[in-house]
């Protein structure tokens, strides 16, 4: 029998956010190890486009920056967002953000997944003392007092101080460490596909609240979009079930045909949205990043960005550690999980609370909503607040 492989600290998940925590341990003189069920990525042989798109804050594009992974990226690629206009659903009422009127360069950018995916490995790659375990699944995991010991599919195993569980939101390593999560379906699936379109985005981000549910159309380079519309699951069915012409008129239609006429370019998918929490973000030997500690509703498109955050708190807190300091130690971990509460549940209370005011069909309601889009978008002070929320 081989003998354990050990390290400091062991990431499950190469995802963005376990891709990007173990790029910002790199400096850290710890051995560290990041275990990836599938192969490393690569970029297709084509101009096509990934159906999977993030809009990355200005601060996460900083934190990506310093991890060595931005500037890799092709810029050609990259949509920075001007202005985002957000209109209700009596088609009256809007809110308006500008990065002009922040004073800001940006609000945000607009990113393909697998873009970003690529980026982070060729970056993890440069650090030939990262431990890369690719095309394997995780077999068993025991977090004891001293150690935590991982067996791989293959027979290999690993001993660490620390296990990071950034495998997604059905996370393998919180099941194996019996952490619960509470799950709040909403109700709704959210429908992402791209298109071509006939007239200029101009870099705007576009979103409207309708009785069908929540549009938003995103600006990719060139005259292209990326759509997400969160709505009922019988309505996401139907929108996978049309011709791709039908699709394209009905999204077109369904956002005012501000930007003429649409053509499909990649094929629809759906997936359910849904609030959810891990019961713990830290226990001794484990924290959890990403997906595997916490879900939002996309509407603010801020599920990366959450995760990019729990990234770097995580690495701050390890990398400031004392110099005698278990890395597995309940004491230091809560630190991060503190660090990063506050931050979670504030997004999550927005977002949900957006989701609950923009459905409800309660009388009156749909009154006061489109009453406060207004207002807001009348107080400059406000709007500027939120915006510095936002680009963090």
């Amino acid at each position: 029998m081989s003998a354990a492989l050990d390290f400091d600290v062991v990431i499950i998940g190469g995802g963005l956010v376990g891709a990007a925590c173990a790029l910002a341990l790199k400096e850290s003189g710890l051995r560290l190890a990041l275990v990836e069920s599938g192969p490393a990525p690569t970029l297709p042989q084509d101009d096509s486009w990934d159906s999977r798109i993030y809009a990355i804050s200005p601060g996460n594009a900083d934190f990506l920056s310093r991890l060595g992974a931005w500037e890799s990226l092709e810029q050609s690629r990259i949509t920075p967002i001007e202005e985002m206009r957000i209109w209700g659903d009596d088609g009256n009422s809007r809110l308006d953000f500008s990065a002009y009127e922040a004073g800001a360069a940006t609000l945000g950018h607009i990113v393909e997944s697998r873009l970003m995916q690529v980026g982070l490995w060729q970056a993890l790659q440069h650090h030939s003392d990262i431990g890369l375990f690719t095309t394997t699944r995780c077999a068993s995991l025991h977090l004891q007092d001293d150690r935590a010991h991982l067996t791989l599919e293959d027979g290999r195993k690993l001993t660490t101080q620390l296990v990071v569980g950034a495998d997604g939101a059905n996370s393998w390593t919180r099941r194996q460490a019996g952490i619960n999560v509470t799950t709040s379906p909403y109700r709704q699936h959210g429908v992402v596909a791209n298109f071509a379109v006939e007239k200029p985005h101009h870099n705007i981000a576009r979103q409207w609240f309708r009785d069908d549910g929540i549009l938003a159309l995103l600006p990719l380079p060139g005259n292209h979009i990326s759509m997400v519309w969160s709505t009922s699951p019988t309505h996401a069915d139907t929108l996978l079930q049309l011709a791709p012409e039908v699709l394209s008129n009905a999204v077109a239609q369904a956002g005012q045909e501000v930007l003429g006429d649409f053509r499909l370019l990649t094929p629809p998918a759906a997936f359910p949205l849904k609030l959810q929490n891990a019961e713990f973000m830290a226990r001794p030997r484990l924290a959890l990043i990403g997906d595997a500690a916490h879900l939002v509703h996309p509407l603010a498109g801020q599920g990366v960005n959450l995760g990019f955050h729990d990234a770097e708190v995580l690495a701050k807190v390890l990398n400031e550690r004392g110099p005698q300091a278990d890395l597995g130690d309940y004491g230091l971990l809560r630190r991060y999980e503190r660090a990063r509460q506050m931050d979670i549940k504030v997004m999550q209370a927005t977002t949900d609370s957006l989701h609950t005011l923009f459905s409800s069909d309660v009388p009156g309601i749909g009154t006061l909503r489109n009453w406060g889009m207004k207002f807001t978008n009348r107080q400059q002070w406000l709007k500027r607040r939120l915006i510095a929320h936002a680009m963090t």
